[in-house]
């Protein structure tokens, strides 16, 4: 036994955040952490890691056979634990080299920094964890992928005995993943622990040894992975069956809404990056848009709305006028709105509110004589609250303490607040649990029962076969095949998006 949690219970003003749970984890084995969020599963690491300090919790943990008392993340450190989070601890100018060493710098007599030691250990770490990176290479110019997987080998490089990944896929490409998970692997074999946190049950089942599921807080069940089922551990998660992980209901389309016709689009260097493309949206319709990592989907979304890349050719047309797409607020006034990939970023002002976030984008709705009528404001903003049933204290609770799940129904709602015709997703169940995934799924149901139209772009296959009534797949900007329902099998839709590779070539 590594480690062991006995009774842990965590209180915040007005919630408790953990009662009364167990976990243990031992040497070479691989635990993943389930839940939906709001679960605990955050607060339970931030006590693992030191963030919470052992005083601010009741029940105990020991590390090795010796109990914790930590006073920070340095001490959890020291007892060899590790964590790897979602949001990316890594300074954007330095370089790949610099971030695995930041702190623990290798240096010479005199105290400067040994840079030759430093660039051929990264490298020599680099190559042991199979990361194709130049050391030397700036993070800044990474891809997300990237940056993740230095974010690990940063990790790994301390030589932990304990390392907890908290959704560490989000941001990878399916290569990507693989390689990861062959990491993990090879980790296992030299005794290391991991505590593996993820919604991607298919990461979960190809790589866990136990699952420990958590729900409103408390430690519902660990069992063995082979012992157990994707529909057992979800029934678990969410304390009731779901027959349907994509409900999506039979719709009736109707009159093309928007009309996309040999559209061509250059980036800011001036290099074309979406080549004659051509697309008819109607109402009532979910078009889903798959691709490999940098074929376009999310840049086609972004042009569409207008702040990115500069049309060449081509025409947009949304209810019969043609669109400019060189300003976001005219096109949204002209009912074409858009969740982006990153809610925290794009979607979101986290220090704010949910209320100052939901009707930001329609402010001109409940504004007159240059004043907003905040009576009016908070009747919207409470119907579409309790419409997407976001779980929080309130209005006025901050955006940024919510689970990720709530932030990304605040965003939806601050789209639809909006009133639009034709609402694009990007990626719009990216890091959430599946109880949530099912009522966005269930969101955009009730948009096309409106006989509004959706763009859904996802990564994730199974999703655009279970959500859409067609899918358009790309290949490096370009259209690679055009499916229905019906047609699309995930051979069938990789093979487009790999665009010259023989189905039976393909591994899924």
């Amino acid at each position: 036994m590594i480690l062991s949690a006995q009774h842990l219970t965590k209180k915040f003003p007005g919630v408790t955040a953990l009662s009364d749970v167990s976990f243990d984890l031992v040497e070479g084995e691989i635990h993943a952490l389930c839940g939906e969020n709001g679960a605990g599963k955050s607060t339970l690491i931030k006590l693992l890691s030191g963030i919470h300090p052992h005083g601010s919790y009741e029940g105990h943990f020991e590390v090795q056979g010796v109990e914790a008392r930590f006073r920070g993340i340095s001490d959890a450190a020291a007892a060899g634990i590790s964590v790897i989070y979602q949001e990316l601890a890594l300074v954007d100018e330095m370089t790949v080299a610099e971030n695995i060493f930041l702190g623990c710098e290798p240096r010479r007599w005199g105290g400067l920094v040994d840079w030759p030691t430093m660039h051929r250990a990264a490298k020599a770490l680099l190559d042991r964890f199979q990361v194709d990176l130049d050391p030397r290479m700036r993070v800044v110019d990474l891809g997300v992928g990237q940056k993740q997987l230095v974010e690990i080998v940063k990790a790994l490089g301390k030589d932990s005995r304990v390392l907890i990944l908290d959704e560490p896929t989000a941001a990878l490409a399916e290569h990507e993943v693989q390689v990861l998970l062959d990491i993990l692997r090879d980790l296992r074999r030299r005794g290391i622990a991991c505590i593996y946190i993820s919604h991607k049950l298919d990461e979960v089942f190809a790589i866990a040894d136990r699952i420990t599921v958590l729900r409103d807080g408390r430690s519902i069940a660990t069992v063995e992975t082979a012992g157990t089922s994707r529909a057992g551990v979800i029934s678990k998660m969410v304390g009731r069956e779901i027959e349907d992980l994509f409900p999506r209901r039979a719709s009736t389309p109707g009159e093309v809404i928007l009309s996309v016709e040999h559209l061509s689009v250059i980036d800011n260097a001036g290099k074309i990056r979406l080549h004659d493309l051509n697309l008819n949206l109607r109402a009532g319709e979910v078009l889903g848009i798959g691709g490999l990592m940098g074929a376009g989907r999310t840049e086609l979304l972004m042009h569409l709305y207008g702040v990115w890349g500069r049309r060449t050719s081509g025409s947009v047309v949304l209810n019969g006028k043609p669109l400019q797409m060189d300003d976001p607020a005219r096109t949204l006034r002209a009912g074409l709105a858009l969740v982006s990939e990153d809610r925290r970023r794009y979607g979101l002002i986290l220090e704010e509110p949910v209320g100052f976030n939901l009707s930001l984008s329609s402010l001109h709705a409940v504004t007159r004589c240059g004043l907003v009528n905040r009576s009016l404001e908070a009747r919207r903003n409470r119907q579409i609250y309790d419409k997407l049933q976001v779980r929080a204290t309130g209005l006025e609770s901050v955006v940024g303490r919510l689970s990720g799940g709530n932030q990304q129904k605040v965003v939806l709602g601050k789209a639809l607040l909006t009133e639009p015709q034709v609402v694009m997703l990007d990626e719009p169940t990216r890091g959430i649990d599946v109880g949530a995934k099912i009522e966005i799924y269930e969101f955009i149901n009730r948009l096309t029962d409106e006989g509004k139209a959706v763009l859904l772009v996802s990564s994730e296959l199974p999703e655009l076969i279970g959500m859409s009534d067609r899918i358009m797949m790309l290949n490096e900007g370009r259209v690679g095949g055009i499916f229905s329902r019906s047609e699309a099998t995930q051979e069938r839709l990789m093979h487009a998006a790999m665009a010259g590779n023989e189905p039976e070539d393909i591994q899924i």
